[in-house]
């Protein structure tokens, strides 16, 4: 996964986690909080990390409250920063909102579309497919901590993630028979960061840095194994 020149870049594709939501707040972190910036400091200079975060993106599922689906999504994205070296899919966990009525099973298999897109792309150094990371989210806290802390902005919000807690830890296993049918290497994000108990969905700066370093140590071995 070497491109034309020494650098190698890497694209993070994700949601709210990835573009750096913070929960006691609502506000985006500092670049250099968000995990994608943790990962660009680890890796140096040799590495171009670009950040591909949104708000309520989905895998597959299309979303009547907004353009969400990231399968529609990865196209323009992947082209606007090829040549890509490598992706690090991080989607799954709006796909646990009740109104998808989805199983850990077909969220999995929903990010498994997205790794068969980037694996069909000719966004690589030399038009070839770019390595992927896939990585299962983090389990849910306690979601109902967002109607306390405002009742009447969030009235009901509990109900929009009914049973989401208890689908999202089968991610880990889901995730990696995904990455294992398909071949392409597998992170579980749950062995580096806890979800922050404000929202139960978000994470805290210290998460952030512990997974940006977990993704850079998974990134230096795949390069490793792809050089």
């Amino acid at each position: 996964m070497v491109s034309g020149t020494n650098e190698r870049t890497v694209l993070c594709f994700g949601d709210s986690n990835t573009w750096g939501y913070a929960p006691a707040s609502g506000d985006r972190y500092p670049r250099a909080v968000r995990w994608p910036g943790v990962l660009a400091a680890e890796l140096g200079v040799d590495w171009h990390v670009v950040e591909a975060g949104l708000n309520g993106r989905t895998t597959v599922f299309e979303d009547p409250l907004g353009d969400k689906r990231g399968l529609r999504h990865l196209g323009p994205v992947l082209e606007s920063a090829a040549p890509v070296d490598a992706v690090v899919v991080l989607l799954g966990t709006n796909d646990l909102k009740t109104r998808f009525a989805a199983s850990a099973y077909e969220i999995a298999e929903g990010a498994g579309r997205i790794v068969d897109a980037v694996r069909a792309a000719a966004a690589g150094p030399g038009g070839g497919a770019p390595a992927v990371l896939l990585v299962a989210p983090p389990p849910l806290a306690n979601v109902a901590n967002w109607e306390a802390r405002d009742p009447d902005a969030f009235a009901g919000f509990e109900e929009q993630w009914r049973g989401a807690r208890t689908t999202s830890h089968a991610f880990a296993a889901q995730y990696a028979r995904v990455a294992r049918a398909r071949d392409v290497a597998f992170l579980d994000a749950g062995a580096h960061v806890a979800t922050s108990d404000l929202d139960g969905i978000h994470w805290s700066p210290e998460g952030h840095a512990a997974f940006g370093r977990a993704v850079a140590t998974a990134l230096r071995a795949l390069a490793r194994g792809g050089a």
